[in-house]
């Protein structure tokens, strides 16, 4: 592995800045209802909630739009959302977030999704989830389609990531499509994925699966987190039949694993004091698509999003990355950092 310098980090971390990353996928608000709970309802064996406080943030796709962001790059989001009340609540949380929306397709024939979490005394009791899961039909599919396409087109990009929800704004088609035209451009590609598309997503740069998902993706019930020279001979398989160039398997507790076909590289967790793992794998995925953007080598990279990873879940919440402080922590911690 070659060894690069803090010098080149810190102008790696610089450079950041500079960079426009197009995040593709279903994304989503995500709304908080925090109440207090005093009683039984008379009308049935339920608790009462009194409503002290609604919060409403972005979320899916949208949350590694805002890691990216926070790393100092520019996001432009694309996913479907609905002509409604919600579609317009997502596009103001958007300009908060001061985000382009030049990404962001609106279709009549479907809803915004917005998942709602009541929360009392730090326990949640229950979740909401309105959306509509289903595929995109044909009409809305190569509307969206069209739209990203031209959006490749009209943005000087960097990368492209695919951040799939299972919600049914990726499609095969979409995959194929963009992905050979991000190919044509020279813009690495790089997939969070989910059970739905395991299989569909080919030729592409950077594969980030978690391990339940890998699981689930090539039916493999019998791996265990800690073998990883399993864990390496069934990506080996993936690498030889969806043509990825590397692949990057985050384990929770166990850290990260990253393979390019040839060999692996495994990245323990660092010990910390947990406290929500929500929106580590959003943030684990901005890193590595921003610093492969950068040039960053991916040994370096899944090191530093190992880091970053791990970062996010010492907060209570959905919180994006800190730039600096992951700077600080990864120039101490990379071994294979020098100090020329």
């Amino acid at each position: 592995m070659k060894q690069i310098s803090y010098k080149d980090l810190e102008e790696a971390f610089d450079a950041f800045n500079e960079l426009r990353i197009l995040v593709i996928g279903d994304a989503m608000i995500d709304s908080y209802l925090w109440g207090d709970v005093n009683r039984i309802s008379p009308e049935a064996p339920v608790p009462v909630i009194s409503k002290t406080n609604r919060e409403s943030r972005l979320g899916g796709a949208a949350n590694v739009a805002i890691n990216i962001k926070a790393l100092g790059a520019e996001p432009v989001l694309a996913s479907v959302i609905g002509n409604d009340a919600n579609g317009h609540l997502f596009k103001k949380l958007l300009k908060d977030q001061h985000m382009t929306k030049n990404g962001i397709f609106e279709s009549n024939s479907r809803s915004t999704t917005i998942k709602t979490r009541i929360i009392s005394h730090k326990q949640q009791l229950m979740r909401i989830d309105e959306e509509n899961s289903d595929e995109l039909d044909p009409p809305t599919e190569e509307a969206f389609l069209n739209h990203l396409l031209y959006v490749m087109k009209q943005e000087k990009l960097d990368a492209v990531v695919f951040e799939d929800y299972d919600k049914g704004t990726i499609t095969p088609n979409i995959i194929n499509r963009v992905t050979d035209k991000a190919r044509a451009m020279n813009l690495p590609v790089l997939v969070d994925p989910k059970k739905r598309n395991y299989l569909n997503y080919k030729n592409v740069t950077l594969f980030k699966p978690n391990f339940k998902e890998l699981k689930e993706g090539i039916k493999m019930d019998h791996l265990t987190p800690k073998d990883y020279e399993q864990i390496f001979s069934a990506l080996r398989v993936m690498h030889q039949e969806q043509h990825i160039e590397w692949i990057m398997v985050t384990l929770s507790e166990n850290g990260v694993l990253i393979s390019n076909g040839q060999k692996y590289q495994h990245m323990p967790a660092q010990i910390r004091d947990i406290s929500d793992v929500s929106g580590a794998g959003d943030t684990i995925i901005g890193i590595t698509a921003v610093a492969m953007a950068a040039g960053l080598s991916p040994w370096i990279i899944s090191e530093i999003a190992n880091i970053g990873g791990g970062q996010v879940c010492e907060k209570s919440g959905v919180v994006p990355v800190n730039k600096a402080r992951l700077l600080e922590e990864s120039m101490h911690h990379i071994p294979s950092l020098s100090q020329s």
